[in-house]
């Protein structure tokens, strides 16, 4: 099976569901019960997959990105870095501006080549743009899920 080299993920409504820059306030913390919390003490979730996925694509040896387009990298960064999310993660692009930008960014950082890499977003136009370079997209329409991962791996050996 061909697989690809470096897997990215979006982070908003992909990794979790919400804008992490607009909908939940930093700074973040866990609370006593284990729970990632914002500054008014509202709960911050992630998709019930998420970690099973990350774990996963991480224990079967795939790279793995994210490319965010989030106003606020350091919140962001905090979330990871509260759900223990970074110990997948070996690329990060969080921040404004096209998503064309974080891919050629990725590319020179992971030295993968665009037709290598697979990428979940929930936005359209993103899909459009980062599949223009020869990325293998994949729109997130409701929830990121370990069914969608793994339909979406078959995809990509597939197709090439």
């Amino acid at each position: 099976m061909f697989k690809p080299k470096l897997i990215v993920f979006d982070l908003d409504f992909t990794i979790w569901p919400l804008y992490s820059d607009a909908h939940v306030s930093p700074p973040f913390h866990i609370d006593d019960s284990g729970k990632v919390r914002d500054s008014r003490f509202a709960e911050v979730p992630v998709y019930k997959d998420t970690k099973k996925i990350l774990s996963s694509l991480h224990s079967q040896g795939f790279k793995i990105g994210i490319a965010s387009r989030s106003t606020d990298p350091e919140g962001a960064n905090q979330l990871l870095s509260l759900y223990n999310f970074n110990q997948y993660i070996s690329f990060k692009e969080i921040y404004p501006g096209s998503k064309v930008n974080h891919f050629k960014r990725l590319k020179a950082d992971s030295g993968v080549q665009f037709s290598d890499m697979m990428f979940f977003d929930d936005e359209n136009q993103n899909i459009m743009e980062v599949g223009g370079l020869g990325v293998h997209c994949v729109l997130v329409r409701e929830e990121m899920t370990s069914d969608l991962v793994h339909k979406a791996l078959e995809q990509f050996s597939k197709k090439q």
